[in-house]
């Protein structure tokens, strides 16, 4: 029973190191797909490439514009929530003046960008990994491989296109909308009036703190356009395999979005904080 007990333990140093190198491979994959995206939109009109507008435009009205009632409700919602569990604490301390604050700098930088990030990811991503899997299974892929058509230029690009313009659209809405969820609260529970209230929040926000997340959200972007292209090229054979790719794009896009947001708020915020 200890041999056993010995050999397993042995074995999870090859594990780790198996698992680190699937991760480094899976994200060089990422990025490879990102960067033939990113080709393709940048440079490929210099070089002959037909670039697709309305296939991007029709990408962008279901990722930015249909997203728009979603992502109002929850971060409105949001937004007086902080307000709330804000008041609850500052009160105490006599500091009710610093809600507007706390929930403006809380919305602009962390939930803003991620709150919408995550609602993209259940609707876009998925869609995204569920598209280019079901075409991967009918063999519409290797069709256009056949006709000379890129796939990636085809399928990916006016995708990346969408999501690096709707992403930071939406970020911003989001942010006013949840501004706008503390203003009500501060208005019928904090003694503010909505001049007052904004006047609070304009005082105590910076521009970093909105270009910060702005920069985040594209990074997001493309974040979950590579998670669920890739998802979807990786697709196997089979229509359960198509469900399988679609969850796969959800839970990794949310890990990597996560990841890539303690990344860059060290970065802004502790790495170099003038």
């Amino acid at each position: 029973m200890s041999l056993k007990v010995t050999e397993k333990f042995a074995a999870v140093p090859g594990i780790v190191g198996l698992w680190t190198m699937s991760g480094f491979a899976y994200i060089g994959d990422l990025a490879t797909l990102a960067g033939q995206s990113a080709h393709v939109t940048f440079v490929g009109p210099f070089e002959g490439q037909r670039l697709r507008p309305n296939r991007a435009i029709h990408q962008a009205m279901a990722v930015g514009v249909e997203a728009i009632p979603i992502i109002s409700l929850i971060t409105f919602f949001v937004g007086l929530i902080m307000a709330l569990q804000s008041a609850y604490e500052l009160r105490r301390l006599g500091a009710m003046q610093l809600v507007a604050g706390t929930v403006a700098i809380s919305i602009l930088r962390e939930l803003g960008p991620l709150l919408t990030a995550i609602v993209v990811i259940g609707r876009s991503g998925s869609a995204f990994a569920a598209e280019i899997g079901t075409k991967k299974v009918t063999e519409e892929v290797d069709a256009l491989r056949t006709m000379a058509f890129d796939p990636v230029a085809f399928l990916v690009a006016p995708k990346f296109m969408a999501m690096l313009v709707m992403m930071p659209c939406l970020t911003v809405w989001a942010d006013f909308m949840g501004i706008v969820g503390g203003c009500v609260f501060g208005v019928t529970g904090a003694d503010f009036t909505i001049a007052s209230y904004f006047q609070a929040t304009r005082e105590a926000i910076l521009a970093r703190d909105i270009y910060t997340g702005l920069i985040k959200s594209a990074l997001f972007a493309l974040v979950i356009t590579a998670v669920g292209c890739k998802e979807g090229f990786s697709t196997g054979a089979g229509a359960e395999e198509v469900g399988r790719s679609t969850t796969a794009a959800v839970v990794t896009s949310i890990a990597l979005v996560i990841v890539v947001d303690l990344v860059f708020t060290s970065l802004f915020y502790f790495i170099n904080p003038t």
